[in-house]
């Protein structure tokens, strides 16, 4: 009997995130992506949701109006700078600002950027965007004690024969 994905279940898979008018795939994962079910949700909500109940072997789709998970566009994270451009800096390319709040991971994209002005924004990628999830689900297990506690995989170094090792 298949074990299906449930609370406690540690769920092995990846995925890939498509723009649905566009049909562009915004960001793929290829690797094994693991995590406890129920202890630590890596993806959107409506993403375990759906993953509940399912199996290793199958492949669901998950659409998500990124408007709901990341809100609306806002021009409150859009803005036109007249200051000198740091050097290295170009359109397309991401600014990570180190701001008066600590702990603050908003990232700033470079729309824009001419001799006299440097136009950046600020929004989450996904906002106004409805997404489609495409995930394949390739393990479904029982967590071990330590998986739990960790809420995913437990990565553990290579083994080494200590007698290999040679002092330099």
């Amino acid at each position: 009997m298949k074990e299906v994905i449930r609370n406690g279940k540690y769920v092995e898979l990846t995925y890939k995130v498509t723009d649905r008018r566009l049909g562009h795939v915004l960001t793929r994962v290829e690797f094994p992506l693991g995590y406890v079910h129920g202890h630590n949700e890596i993806l959107a909500p409506s993403v375990h949701r759906e993953l509940e109940g399912k199996s290793a072997g199958d492949v669901i789709e998950v659409a998500i109006d990124g408007n709901q998970i990341f809100g609306r566009e806002t021009s409150r994270w859009f803005f036109r700078s007249h200051r000198e451009c740091p050097r290295g800096v170009s359109a397309g390319r991401h600014l990570h600002p180190h701001g008066e709040r600590q702990g603050s991971d908003r990232s700033f994209l470079v729309t824009h950027m001419d001799d006299e002005t440097l136009t950046v924004d600020g929004n989450n990628p996904l906002c106004g965007r409805e997404v489609v999830f495409t995930l394949e689900i390739l393990t479904v297990r029982d967590a071990t004690d330590e998986e739990t506690k960790a809420g995913g995989a437990i990565h553990t170094g290579a083994d080494i024969d200590p007698s290999l090792l040679r002092p330099v």
